[in-house]
């Protein structure tokens, strides 16, 4: 999905996207905990998810991309 708006967004929230069962099982928002902690290793946040992104393991790399996002 489009990353614009992201932050604060509800999980799996963009129409006509093709989730995996993994992310449309989640409830609650993009905060930007929640970022940080899909950001840091997606398969582990959401085990099952099509997202093939090893993730993030430096704090303030997780931090500047969801600063960035916010930022949009």
């Amino acid at each position: 999905p489009h990353l614009d708006g992201v932050v604060d967004r509800d999980i799996a929230a963009v129409a006509g996207f093709g989730y995996s069962s993994a992310l449309e099982g989640l409830d609650g928002a993009w905060t930007p905990e929640e970022l940080s902690a899909f950001l840091k290793k997606p398969k582990d946040y959401a085990p099952g998810t099509k997202m093939s992104f090893a993730g993030l393991k430096d704090a303030d790399d997780r931090a500047n991309l969801i600063a960035y996002l916010a930022a949009q």
